[in-house]
Parts: structure tokens; C-alpha cells; sequence
């Protein structure tokens, strides 16, 4: 085996900085693919749950349409928000994937989707909408990179990563950047002005607003992303769990995920056709609600699991 002396201190419990740190193998490949169904999942279920949504609305197809890229765009969750907690918990290995797998969802296959969908409504084969930047259309393949790298790495190649030279400084600052890039998009749709208490009572009513009003869409995607989503998924998992058919690391990493807010980086996708409105206001509840119980899941989970 080639043994390249890069050099840091070593530290046995350090993040995995974005698989570098990791040999790819079977248990690691099974939950890269579990992710990946968690994540086809979550999108088919809330464009089920537009659709069903509009139609009872009895909505104008052009505002159909409209909810539906609403609502599918902001089941996208904000790893970047508590990913820095995540890679720093026992189940740093499992959380690197599932951030890295939901960077790629987010910021690549979703605008594709909202493309498609936006070509079909105006007929314009030939528009090209580029809503994101591109240092957020990077975003994705630089994750992948690290994938690559580690199963090229510690695969065909055979070799293995000494941090106990000067070097590995450098692959250290440069990985770490990877978590703060992202985080610094978290929370731009928030605004101090919605956190009243009569927009509190607005969320929760369950009176039937005007059409006009945005609240009951508000209303929907925070059902779905706060509700919805993570109490099929924490049950199916936790089932998989008391069945001994998943280990303690993925029944973490998935549940919390789950519970995730919806990601503030969707603001830049309002060019693709979604309600701009909507969507913030959905950032700013569904973090509000969702980051307690995230920090309260991390703090339960790594003590009982």
C-alpha cells in the first residue's frame, strides 16, 4: 500500500473532512443509495402533495403550476445550516454523505426540474434561465469531487493518507471551507418584520384565508416539511431500527435530517417561477421551528445511541 505523508496531527474521532478520511466501502455505497431514495422520496411525495393541494384550491393552471414549483422547490432542506454540528457528531461519516447528496440534489437535478417545468409552461425550448450562481451550480461537483477522490483513493489506487506531516494542513483549511460557504447562504430569506405574533396566528390558522393572501401556501409547505416529511420518515426508519435492520448512525443522520428547515438558497430559483413571498416566509418559520429541534435530536441521539 502507498503511504503519502501529508501530515497533521491525528486525531482518531476527527471528521471525516468530506471522505478523505474514509474507505468507501459496502456500508458506506448501501447508504449513499439509501440516501438517494430518501431524497427521490421526499421530492415525489411533495409533488404529490402540490398537486392534491391545487386541485382542492381548484386553481387556474398557470397558478397550479405555480404551487407545484413552490411547494417541490421548498422541500429542499438547509444542510449547510447544522452540517457543521453533524461532522463534528459520531455519525460524522454518514452526515457527510447525506450533505454532500442533498448539495447535488439541491443545487443541480432541482433547478433541472424547474427548468423543464418552466420550458413546457411558456414553450420556450429555447430560454436558458440561470437563477443560481455559479459558484452554487459548482457547489454539487465540488462535493462529488470529494466522493470521487476518496473512492479512487482508497480504492484502485490503494492508497492511504498519513496526516502526520505539514501538508495535510493544506487539504485540512481547504475542506473546511466547505461547510461555512454554504452556511453563509443560510438564513438571507429571514426577516426580523414577519416575527410578530399576529404572523404567528396567521401560520397556524386554519381559517380560509383570501386568494390572494400567501398564507395558505405558507401554510402548506410547513405542514409537509415540518410535519409530513419527518413523521413517515422517522417512523419507517425507526421501525427499520427496532427490527435491527439499520444501524443507530443512519437512523440518526436520516431523522435529523428530516427535520431540517427549508434552505434559504431557494431564493435564488424565484426566476424559475416559484412564489418569492412564499418561500421566504417558509425559510424563516420552518428554521425558527426546526433548528430547537434539531439541536434538541443531536443532544437526545448522542446520548441514548
Amino acid at each position: 500500500m502507498l503511504i503519502i505523508n501529508l501530515g497533521f496531527p491525528s486525531r482518531d474521532n476527527y471528521p471525516c473532512r468530506i471522505f478523505l478520511k474514509v474507505d468507501f466501502g459496502t456500508e458506506q455505497i448501501a447508504f449513499v443509495i439509501v440516501t438517494t431514495i430518501i431524497l427521490i422520496y421526499m421530492y415525489v411525495l411533495a409533488y404529490a402533495y402540490a398537486k392534491y393541494k391545487a386541485k382542492k384550491y381548484g386553481l387556474k393552471k398557470s397558478d397550479s403550476q405555480i404551487l407545484i414549483k413552490t411547494i417541490l422547490t421548498n422541500q429542499g432542506r438547509s444542510s449547510a445550516f447544522i452540517g457543521g454540528a453533524l461532522l463534528a457528531s459520531p455519525w460524522f461519516v454518514e452526515a457527510a454523505i447525506f450533505i454532500a447528496l442533498v448539495g447535488i440534489a439541491l443545487f443541480f437535478f432541482i433547478p433541472f426540474i424547474l427548468s423543464y417545468m418552466h420550458k413546457k409552461e411558456t414553450h420556450k425550448s429555447d430560454e436558458n434561465i440561470k437563477a443560481l450562481p455559479w459558484y452554487l451550480r459548482l457547489y454539487p461537483w465540488y462535493l462529488l469531487s470529494f466522493a470521487l477522490a476518496a473512492i479512487i483513493i482508497h480504492g484502485p489506487l490503494n492508497v492511504s493518507i498519513n496526516w502526520d506531516a505539514p501538508l495535510a494542513i493544506v487539504f485540512t483549511f481547504y475542506t473546511a471551507l466547505t461547510i461555512p460557504a454554504a452556511l453563509y447562504y443560510v438564513g438571507a430569506g429571514i426577516h426580523p418584520r414577519d416575527l410578530k405574533i399576529s404572523e404567528i396566528k396567521k401560520l397556524f390558522s386554519l381559517k380560509n384565508n383570501s386568494k390572494k393572501d400567501h398564507w395558505p401556501w405558507v401554510r402548506n409547505i410547513f405542514v409537509l416539511t415540518v410535519i409530513i416529511t419527518p413523521l413517515i420518515i422517522s417512523l419507517v426508519f425507526g421501525l427499520l431500527l427496532v427490527f435491527g435492520l439499520i444501524s443507530t448512525a443512519w437512523f440518526a443522520i436520516v431523522v435529523i435530517n428530516s427535520f431540517l428547515p427549508v434552505t434559504s438558497t431557494n431564493m435564488f430559483l424565484v426566476s424559475y417561477g416559484i412564489d418569492k413571498k412564499v418561500t421566504a416566509l417558509s425559510i424563516t418559520w420552518t428554521t425558527i421551528v426546526c433548528v430547537p429541534i434539531i439541536v434538541f435530536l443531536i443532544y437526545v441521539f448522542t446520548i441514548y445511541l
